[in-house]
């Protein structure tokens, strides 16, 4: 049997309505083994955990980013929000541990795939959401958020510039970006590396770093630039 009081040790949130929490676990392959005793799997508590994590990202970003234009927090936000970011967020308390499995799911080890975990996590939310408010909800959520949202701000130059630059590409098929090392100079310990940019065989853009990852997404800033996303 799953260990609920362990969960909400975890979590720091006790439930009312323990059921609510047992229902937010449930995977839809439990659900068809357990008909009589779960009233369904947690896929409808995930569509509102979804919206109510949209709600408390979108207010938190609003409220402390004041400085970053509509186009950068969305940008945060689906870094935030994403299955990734989420499955990191639920690992911080194992939920992967106390998920309710069926036979199939359990054997092909479930407990650890990121799409079954980050749904559940936002099941969770929806679960704390409808057992003890908004307010409990953002206060369960809010300090993984946080942290999330300084690590992107930290690293925002490691991934955001070709993301982007990829995502607008790929809204012309037939459009390629690739890279291109043109020079990696100095001792080992202290290198620079420069990189060019193309879009098919047009020269976009042209960076540097200290690394060839960190001077590829100098080269993508400097295309995404000549594009005229200059909010990037």
């Amino acid at each position: 049997m799953c260990d609920l009081k362990q969960l909400q040790k975890n979590i720091n949130y006790s439930f009312q309505d323990e059921a609510l929490l047992r229902h937010a676990l449930a995977h839809s392959s439990y659900a068809n083994e357990h008909r009589a005793e779960i009233p369904g799997s947690n896929e409808r508590l995930e569509f509102l955990g979804d919206s109510v994590l949209s709600l408390i990202t979108a207010e938190y970003l609003f409220e402390h980013y004041k400085h970053l234009p509509e186009g950068k927090l969305t940008k945060i936000r689906a870094q935030l929000v994403c299955e990734g970011s989420l499955f990191e967020f639920a690992q911080k308390f194992d939920l992967g541990a106390f998920l309710l499995l069926g036979h199939g799911e359990e054997r092909s080890g479930s407990r650890n795939r990121p799409s079954i975990v980050s749904d559940a996590f936002e099941a969770l939310l929806a679960a704390i959401y409808l057992d003890g408010g908004l307010e409990s909800a953002k206060k369960f959520v809010l300090p993984f958020l946080i942290q999330g949202a300084v690590a992107i701000e930290e690293n925002s130059h490691s991934y955001d510039y070709k993301t982007t630059l990829q995502e607008i590409a790929q809204q012309n098929p037939g459009e390629l970006i690739h890279y291109e090392l043109i020079s990696a100079n100095g001792p080992d310990h202290a290198k620079t590396f420069e990189v060019h940019c193309y879009l098919n065989s047009n020269l976009l853009g042209t960076g540097t770093g200290k690394s060839k990852k960190e001077a590829e997404q100098m080269a993508a800033k400097e295309a995404l630039k000549l594009m005229g996303e200059d909010q990037y």
